[in-house]
């Protein structure tokens, strides 16, 4: 089945004050384009919306279901100065341009969930907390991600983003891939070339890479890496919350996530062994976790 594939041109604010050129985020956009209930769907640091695929089938029924790609990833534009990339309004700003851009498509009241993995989820954690957004997040999805992230977890992450490796053939680059992504729990051969195949760049020259923008990298390079706590902000969330954990991860602790359920009583904690950092949302279980959850 063909996924269309649609653009967005939103503003691009800068650290200085200044209005950068605009860059073009892109997005799939699953189900009834009139369903007043939207599931926004945002992915990890260096993947891409069609990840959600497998989750956007099972929903679009039910839903309609927008994916995003953040931008310098995937088929949305990269940014001309890294130093942008390390400037997380922007990142706000995106989302808000395209709730935004979703709502003026209706006549009606909508129902917006946020469902996120890892940097997405922390993107719908700011979101919902906003005062002032174009349409209130009623219920939001963390995918192994929280307000506390160890160092160690950072290194780890630092040591391969930006590193713009090239392979010689395409399954080169998947056995890369796969390596790298180990922690993301048992996927399917069929799901790990799904993964592959849209997350592949290939040049003119017959090599592979990732498509992403090197430059994404700048926080790591720019700043001492240490603990990123973000409990102030977790501390003012007031919706329904449901957080997933892969029981291996380093992101995202047990310890952390208890902190979690404690301090947001509208939280819900479901833990899932034998995965790291992060579940994908792409096996029928996660999947069903969150289709109850969205749907209830």
């Amino acid at each position: 089945m063909e996924v269309l594939v649609k653009r967005l041109l939103v503003p691009t604010p800068g650290s200085d004050g200044e209005q950068k050129k605009p860059h073009s985020i892109a997005y799939t956009d699953w189900g009834d384009p009139q369903n007043p209930h939207v599931v926004i769907c945002a992915h990890g640091l260096t993947r891409n919306c069609r990840d959600f695929d497998y989750l956007a089938r099972a929903l679009q029924s039910d839903c309609r279901v927008i994916a995003a790609d953040i931008v310098g990833r995937g088929q949305s534009d990269w940014l001309e100065q890294a130093h942008d990339y390390d400037y997380y309004p922007l990142y706000l700003s995106d989302a808000i341009s395209l709730i935004a851009h979703i709502k003026a498509q209706y006549q009606v009241k909508i129902t917006l969930d946020w469902v996120g993995i890892s940097l997405g989820g922390l993107i719908g954690m700011f979101l919902a907390i906003q005062p002032n957004i174009p349409n209130p997040i009623t219920k939001l999805v963390m995918s192994d991600i929280g307000p506390l992230i160890p160092e160690a977890a950072l290194r780890r992450i630092a040591d391969y983003v930006g590193r713009d490796p090239r392979f010689k053939s395409f399954e080169e680059f998947k056995q890369y891939m796969k390596a790298i992504s180990v922690f993301f729990g048992p996927l399917t051969e069929d799901q790990w070339n799904h993964m592959a195949l849209h997350s592949v760049c290939e040049y003119t020259d017959g090599s592979c890479g990732f498509r992403y923008d090197p430059k994404i990298s700048i926080s790591f390079k720019e700043h001492e890496i240490k603990d990123i706590d973000l409990w102030q902000q977790w501390d003012q969330l007031n919706i329904p919350t449901l957080v997933l954990r892969g029981m291996e991860s380093d992101v995202l602790s047990a310890e952390t996530a208890a902190q979690m359920q404690k301090r947001c009583a509208k939280v819900k904690i479901v833990e899932l062994p034998g995965i790291g950092h992060s579940p994908m949302l792409m096996d029928e279980n996660q999947i069903k976790i969150v289709r109850d959850f969205i749907l209830s």
